[in-house]
Formats: C-alpha cells, sequence, structure tokens
C-alpha cells in the first residue's frame, strides 16, 4: 500500500515536528518505507533568494508579492516530488501550509495530484489555539515569520479553518499538548484502508 500523507495547517502548529514524530511509527505500521518532505526544508532557499531579488527581502514569505508568484510554484514542485517517490514506491509525507489545497479539496483529487489511482491518500489537518501558534512563532525566531508577525491582524484574517463540507475526510489534529496515545491514534487513523 502508498501512501501520501500531507500534514497540513498554520505556522506554529507543529506540522513539521509531528511529521518527524509519525515516520519511524507509520513505517512500522505499514510497513512500506516513508520519505519526509517539508517545503520549507526544499524551496526555503531558493525561495530566500528569488523573493530577494524581487523585494530585497529574503523573508519575505507572507507579502502579496510572494503568494502571487512563488507560493504555487513551491506546492506544485512538492507535489511533484512527492509523485516520483510514489512512483518508486516509497510513500511519502508531505508538510506544507496547503490551505488552499485544502479548502478546494485537490489533496483528495488523485487527477489534481497526478498519483495513481491506487495510492491512499490522508489529509491531516493540524490545529492549535491562534495564541499558542503566535507564541511558538515567537519562540522559534524563525526570520521568515518576521512578516507574519509584523502584520499579524492581516495574517490572522486569511487563516483558513476547515469547517462545513471542507472538514469532510480531513484527519484533524488537536497538537497543543498531545500524548503518545494521541500520536498512536493518529496512526492508525492514517494507515487504517
Amino acid at each position: 500500500m502508498s501512501l501520501l500523507v500531507f500534514f497540513c495547517g498554520h505556522a506554529g502548529t507543529g506540522k513539521t515536528t509531528l511529521a518527524k514524530n509519525l515516520l519511524g511509527p507509520l513505517m512500522s505500521a505499514s510497513g512500506t518505507p516513508f520519505c519526509l518532505l517539508d517545503k520549507d526544508t526544499l524551496y526555503g532557499s531558493y525561495s530566500a533568494a528569488a523573493i530577494a531579488m524581487l523585494s530585497g527581502d529574503p523573508n519575505d514569505r507572507d507579502s502579496p508579492l510572494f503568494l502571487q508568484h512563488l507560493r504555487d510554484p513551491e506546492y506544485r514542485g512538492l507535489i511533484d516530488t512527492a509523485r516520483d517517490n510514489l512512483e518508486l514506491g516509497v510513500s511519502t509525507l508531505v508538510v506544507g501550509p496547503l490551505s488552499r489545497e485544502v479548502r478546494e479539496r485537490r489533496l483528495f483529487d488523485h487527477a489534481w495530484l497526478g498519483v495513481a489511482p491506487e495510492v491512499t491518500l490522508r489529509v491531516v489537518w493540524v490545529q492549535t489555539s491562534e495564541d499558542v501558534a503566535r507564541q511558538r512563532i515567537i519562540a522559534r525566531a524563525n526570520p521568515n515569520d518576521a512578516y507574519k508577525l509584523a502584520h499579524w491582524d492581516d495574517y490572522r484574517r486569511r487563516r483558513f479553518e476547515p469547517s462545513g463540507a471542507s472538514r469532510a475526510g480531513l484527519l484533524i489534529f488537536d497538537n497543543t499538548a498531545p500524548t503518545s496515545a494521541d500520536h498512536e491514534a493518529l496512526v492508525a487513523r492514517i494507515v487504517a484502508r
């Protein structure tokens, strides 16, 4: 069974940490090798150089300029890399906000993703309260978050929270203070047939 698992959600929710913590348990539970593709790791340096050329600020990751010109190519490359791994028989964990793709239901669409119909798709929406997320963002002191923090009201207004039909099929995970039992339950839901 090949799995394509997305860990989505807003900054500061702990998507990457959660994905890293679950990588080993998912390999054990599914019996398949996995790779981890984190958007910031794959495209962070490249996007910093590109946005610096456009705006003069390599940490400009939330401005309208970045969102209009670099966001979508980053995500397309992330999904294309996941597809390459799946074609080699390697299940894949993909980490990135991907809120627009969740809202538009694209991460449940095998054709849009370009993956074989037999690939099992799982979308984990990682969440925590806005206050906790903001505290985590401040604590990690990543320069990429500077625009977000300086324009917090604008950022928080565009934060998408799944509700109604957009929640269908999502594995909602509260990452405020998860226990090992919470992790085990999520792994079971991801690998369930």
